[in-house]
């Protein structure tokens, strides 16, 4: 088989599944994030108006993961089995109606009630599409295009920050509505017309597509099965998938940083806010919304390259641990600092630790993964470590609220995320025949 950068049809073909398919489903993810996280910056008035406390807040903000962790694993069966079109289609237009339904909220018991269900609505998106992705994508060429998907997340933040900010402080009063609850139902409604869209644009298989040459069809499906054939996982059933122990482990290791991101997402715009009663520096909403976008697209931007150095030297062990351990060490010692640059400055730089590990580390489930196992074992993954999405905002919320301060909050995200890197540092250094790439120096947890 031609390598791709010596194969001319390859390369072309590559090049097609790129443009085609990463520039629309990291759309589909800035809208995912931007659902599940715009949560923060409404707290900013509606928690005023809904009488919420700290620790209210935060089991909001973590209620949507009880929902998500429940129906992720059925969901990216379910995938699996009808196909990414017909599936991500449902997925996107079920959590808009809801995200949108969100502006109506009238107490606490209601928010509740409608982040749960936002997360049964969104459930098995994000695994589903990393399964779609390696059905598309060969293995050296993975990490740098699944970067290209997941940049998404710190753009999300980036832009939704100064967006979310600026509908609930110049939209204040629109439709009768309070600026937050606006927020809600405009950033609700992209995700009902793009779930239209996907059933439309997405192809479920490179042997389906004819924005493909037949050469090009042929080349890629060919490619990703020899992979599987000579030097891939074997597929298992989705109960042996979910018993593997290097499942558990990965799902350790992924828990610490999303324990970081969520932290970030959720809190941020409340520690900007608090820089007038430390440093006597206030800023409005759409300030507060600027200010935040910044660490994002550090984020964004340092993702990319690294997410290019690792698949150009092929090694992703240390790719995933240097970052983890960037994230951790970094946070908690932000709000030590004595003014509003330096923290940010260092905030950055959580941010960019947070950013850097997530492509990397999603390189490693399909190296032990395939078929139908890969589906159910991907979307567990992706549940152990989303259980930070809830424990993250409830505990900062509830430590925030019990010592009158979100410093001890932020040393227990930065220890979660440096038990995140020690993880990834017990990942095999030994040679997998499953896990090979160009550099010779993947692997897979022992």
């Amino acid at each position: 088989m031609a390598h791709t950068e010596t194969d001319p049809v390859g390369r072309s073909a590559l090049r097609k599944v790129a443009w085609r398919l990463v520039p629309f489903l990291g759309l589909l993810y800035f809208v995912n994030y931007l659902d599940r996280t715009n949560i923060g910056f409404a707290k900013l008035t509606m928690s005023e108006d809904l009488g919420l406390t700290e620790t209210m807040f935060g089991l909001a903000s973590g209620l949507f993961f009880i929902g998500y962790l429940l129906f992720e694993v059925p969901s990216n069966l379910a995938l699996h089995r009808f196909g990414a079109r017909r599936w991500i289609a449902r997925i996107m237009v079920s959590w808009g109606i809801v995200a949108s339904a969100m502006a109506f909220v009238d107490s606490a018991g209601w928010l509740y009630a409608l982040r749960v269900l936002l997360g049964v609505a969104e459930a098995g998106f994000f695994p589903g599409v990393l399964l779609y992705l390696t059905w598309w994508l060969p293995r050296a060429q993975r990490v740098q295009l699944i970067g290209a998907f997941l940049v998404a997340v710190p753009l999300s933040s980036a832009l939704g920050a100064p967006l979310s900010g600026a509908i609930i402080q110049y939209a204040d009063g629109l439709f009768g509505l309070e600026g937050w609850r606006v927020m809600f139902l405009v950033e609700g409604l992209p995700a009902v017309l793009l779930g239209v869209a996907c059933w439309f644009y997405l192809t479920d298989r490179p042997e389906d597509a004819r924005w493909l040459t037949a050469e090009e069809r042929t080349w890629l499906a060919r490619t990703i099965a020899a992979e599987g054939e000579t030097s891939g996982p074997r597929e298992a059933s989705p109960w042996r998938a979910m018993a593997d122990l290097r499942v558990v482990g990965l799902g350790f290791v992924y828990f610490g940083v999303v324990y970081g991101l969520y932290a970030v997402s959720f809190f941020l715009p409340t520690v900007v806010a608090g820089f007038a009663e430390r440093f006597d520096a206030s800023y409005s909403i759409f300030e507060t919304g600027a200010i935040v976008a910044v660490p994002f697209l550090a984020g964004a931007l340092t993702m990319v390259l690294w997410s290019r150095h690792s698949d150009r030297t092929g090694e992703r062990r240390w790719h995933l641990a240097l970052p983890a351990a960037l994230g951790g060490v970094t946070i908690p010692v932000a709000l030590y600092l004595d003014s509003p640059f330096t923290v940010m400055a260092v905030i950055t730089l959580t941010a960019v630790g947070i950013c850097c590990a997530l492509p990397v580390f999603w390189h490693f489930p399909p190296l032990f993964l395939a078929g139908a196992g890969a589906a159910a074992g991907i979307a567990l993954i992706n549940s152990l470590g989303n259980t930070a999405g809830f424990a993250a905002p409830y505990i900062t919320g509830w430590v925030s609220d019990a010592t009158g301060s979100i410093r001890p909050a932020l040393w227990l995200v930065g220890i979660a995320m440096l038990l995140s890197a020690a993880g990834a540092l017990l990942l095999s250094r030994r040679r997998a025949p499953v896990a090979t790439t160009a550099g010779g120096r993947d692997a897979v947890l022992g």
